[in-house]
């Protein structure tokens, strides 16, 4: 087994990735996906990827929000934005999965073409602009799901103004609320035109409080987390302290996409949308380090943004993260980084 986890995963990294960056990433998205599906449903696969990939100890386990997380790797939203392979992604060692960002109507996001690597930097730019079936399509999907914990991205739809977005992330939230193990609030993608507007003290403290009297009306309530921007100043990111305090929310994910081009190389580093990937390594770490010391670590923290190595996922569990997400990282490094973070949390001391 050893042997073959091995082989794998230098063909990944000498074959078959290169192989796939010759392609338009957004048509390459779309193959893996038929790929993945078509290989998980051959009889024994499901379990062999499981095998290579899945790290299996009690000590991995972390309790948040009231939940339950068998290990502290998870993918970030964006990447299964419409619950269409989560079980099937859940096998590569994950311990838990982001579906979204999901908006009430189903909605084609920005013309192509929309999503560019930055080999040169280890990074990705995308101005996708939350495409996405609509959120009743996703909870369907999500009615099979085999014991996968899940977290909801919601955000608003492009047509929909910022003095009514309250109504949009109302919706999906209530539509999701069966189906998912907590929410997250996605105010900070920079590819839909004046949503980063919503981080601001006043529309975000009456967005999260309005969702917050939709969850104390449920039976039980559910986790709400804010997805945050890596651009913030250090003056707005003492507001999102307070914003946390004052609505009660259970945490923060620090960082979105970043709209800062600093230090790039590739050709591609002057198209438009949310870096991500190598460049927002440090960044986003800063922001984590930030929030965790001036709170006096009063929130948990789900640390993402260019964790490409065991030991970038390890620097922002010390900074204060208490969870991580990949995305571009696994992109670029594949499955194996999975099970190298697990790996190396095992022997951390």
């Amino acid at each position: 087994m050893v042997f073959l986890h091995n082989t794998i995963n230098i063909m990944y990294t000498f074959f078959i990735r290169p192989l796939l960056f010759c392609f338009d990433p957004e048509k390459v998205h779309h193959f893996t996906f038929s790929m993945i599906r078509s290989l998980s449903k051959l009889p024994g696969m499901s379990f062999l990827f499981r095998k290579m990939y899945l790290v299996e100890d009690n000590r991995l386990e972390r309790q948040l929000f009231g939940l339950t997380f068998k290990n502290p790797v998870g993918l970030a939203a964006g990447f299964d934005k419409d619950a269409k392979l989560y079980n099937e992604l859940s096998n590569f060692g994950f311990g838990f999965i982001e579906i979204g960002t999901l908006t009430p109507k189903p909605q084609d996001g920005n013309p192509k073409k929309r999503l560019f690597r930055l080999k040169a930097d280890k990074a990705i730019i995308n101005r996708m602009g939350f495409n996405n079936g609509g959120v009743l399509e996703a909870v369907e999907r999500l009615k099979n799901n085999k014991g996968v914990l899940i977290g909801g991205n919601i955000g608003k739809n492009k047509v929909t103004t910022n003095e009514e977005a309250v109504e949009d992330y109302k919706i999906c939230f209530n539509a999701l609320y069966d189906y998912v193990d907590y929410f997250v609030v996605n105010v900070s993608s920079p590819n839909t035109p004046n949503l980063r507007a919503l981080q601001d003290k006043e529309p975000l403290t009456k967005l999260l409080n309005d969702l917050q009297i939709e969850n104390r009306n449920k039976t039980a309530r559910k986790p709400i987390l804010l997805k945050i921007a890596p651009d913030l100043t250090n003056e707005q990111l003492l507001d999102i302290i307070a914003i946390v305090s004052d609505t009660q929310i259970d945490g923060v994910i620090a960082t979105n996409t970043t709209i800062s081009r600093e230090g790039l190389q590739d050709q591609n580093k002057s198209e438009v949308g949310g870096l991500s990937g190598q460049p927002l390594t440090q960044r986003s770490t800063e922001v984590i380090r930030f929030l965790a010391e001036k709170s006096n670590k009063a929130f948990p923290i789900i640390g993402v943004g260019g964790i490409h190595s065991a030991k970038d996922a390890l620097a922002k569990l010390d900074a204060g993260a208490d969870l991580v997400q990949l995305y571009t990282g696994f992109i670029y490094e594949g499955p194996k980084l999975i099970k190298d973070i697990n790996k190396a949390l095992l022997n951390h001391r």
